[in-house]
């Protein structure tokens, strides 16, 4: 986020209530965690992630976690309280979440992880757990393989390019004999009507995001990325999802001597800029209903 004075920052954002929860989406590197901090210091209220790679304890500096000096200055919940080698799943945070809605202090729920916040808003189908050993299947499956297992019908409403949503469809068709749309759509009400929060979701310009992503990882660097690395580099598997936040597996290979800094600097930012795209268009898509903002200009 730039640095508008105050009174373009509160110009630029709808009215908020006392009180009532406050949802800030947005894509990697675009500013919302420093909006929520702001957010928490005039209105008040308690921070809470809604980021899937923040959830681990072992990631503060890779995921961009609020720091601690950051935490110091407001309440934060679900921010690296999941141990590496935890499952943790949109229903797992979701359970968490809604009983901070009744809480004695206002959610700010900030994050990029866009069906944490459907989950939330349009409610969440009641799925049986994915079995072990099919999870264990799935994973050394390609994409490709994984694309072949799910119905067109489901198939139509994926981004297929990204491997988590695929692969989630294919374990929930092969584990329960059902495909994921037709549990979706016995989708009870929502815990969260997007009617009753203040739901704001940024909408940047591509080339500033883009310029603030390759700024990032560079800035990760200088602040240790590659000593958080480096301390979990023994328990490495890139079956766990808390290995497969952007910058670490390109950091493992560096450590490995498999590719040089500067190689695993240019994969990381591809890759983050690759994200940010799915991100973008997720929002877009799904938060048509949200306020847009734009604190690029």
């Amino acid at each position: 986020m730039t640095d508008p004075s105050a009174a373009q920052l509160w110009d630029r954002l709808p009215p908020i209530p006392e009180r009532k929860p406050v949802l800030i989406a947005g894509p990697t590197a675009s500013g919302k965690s420093a909006l929520a901090l702001q957010i928490a210091e005039t209105f008040g209220g308690v921070i809470v992630n809604a980021d899937a790679s923040q959830v681990y304890d072992c990631w503060r500096v890779i995921s961009a976690r609020p720091s601690t000096e950051e935490e110091a200055r407001a309440p934060h919940k679900l921010y690296g309280h999941i141990s590496y080698d935890q499952e943790y799943s949109t229903g797992h945070w979701l359970r968490e979440v809604v009983p901070l809605l009744t809480g004695d202090q206002r959610p700010i729920i900030v994050g990029g992880t866009g069906l944490y916040f459907t989950a939330l808003t349009e409610g969440m189908a009641e799925i049986p757990t994915t079995p072990s050993h099919v999870r264990s299947t799935a994973d050394q499956m390609s994409l490709s393989e994984l694309t072949a297992g799910v119905d067109d019908l489901t198939l139509d409403r994926l981004d297929t390019n990204n491997r988590a949503r695929v692969q989630r469809a294919w374990e929930v068709q092969q584990a329960t004999g059902r495909s994921l749309l037709s549990w979706q759509a016995e989708t009870p009400a929502p815990d969260l009507a997007l009617s009753h929060a203040v739901p704001i979701v940024f909408d940047v310009d591509k080339t500033w995001l883009l310029g603030r992503i390759t700024r990032r990882f560079d800035q990760m660097l200088e602040m240790g990325a590659l000593d958080e690395v480096e301390v979990m580099r023994d328990r490495y598997d890139l079956s766990l999802p808390a290995y497969k936040a952007i910058g670490v597996p390109e950091l493992v290979a560096y450590l490995d001597g498999k590719m040089t800094l500067d190689q695993a600097r240019g994969r990381a930012t591809i890759s983050t800029r690759q994200f940010a795209k799915r991100q973008r268009t997720w929002f877009r898509a799904r938060m048509k209903d949200w306020y847009h903002v734009d604190f690029s200009k």
